[in-house]
């Protein structure tokens, strides 16, 4: 099993096959409206103006599952993220990341990189990065900002 061979649905209930990624270097997030680490979209949208042209694609997975603070609908956080931090990248269904709910994607990425305390995610904002190969070569914690992933991506680029 690789990242390609996933399939996700988009925040418009479309089904997208993440072979359409092939190639790219990809930063997987789950996130929160209302958390205190939502100011990172707008790090993590200055990442992708700069380097979407170069191969870098965000993907944004709305999560409720940590102090409910992502209540809203799928078009709730959409607006939210567009109006708010003027997000561009590709956002995708809410969802589990965790238990038996996690979608498989997510069980996966665990089962590739765990964090410092296990393979279960902690909170929002964790990112996990791949390479063009669909390998997936960090984890980072909530805590990291997306500027300090910048010098991993431009070396994955």
């Amino acid at each position: 099993m690789e990242i390609y061979d996933f399939n996700v649905t988009n925040n418009k209930g479309q089904v997208i096959s993440l072979s359409q990624f092939k190639g790219k270097v990809l930063l997987i997030v789950n996130t929160a409206t209302g958390c205190g680490f939502t100011p990172q979209y707008k790090g993590l949208e200055d990442l992708y103006k700069k380097y979407k042209d170069k191969g870098l694609e965000i993907l944004d997975f709305p999560c409720n599952q940590f102090g409910h603070q992502a209540p809203g609908s799928d078009q709730e956080i959409d607006s939210f993220c567009s109006l708010n931090y003027d997000t561009t990248f590709p956002r995708f269904k809410k969802i589990n990341v965790n238990g038996e709910d996690a979608i498989p994607l997510y069980k996966w990425l665990k089962d590739q990189k765990g964090g410092l305390f296990g393979k279960a995610i902690k909170w929002n904002f964790t990112k996990f990065l791949v390479d063009k190969n669909g390998k997936v070569v960090e984890r980072y914690s909530p805590t990291t900002p997306p500027a300090k992933i910048e010098n991993k991506i431009k070396e994955l680029l």
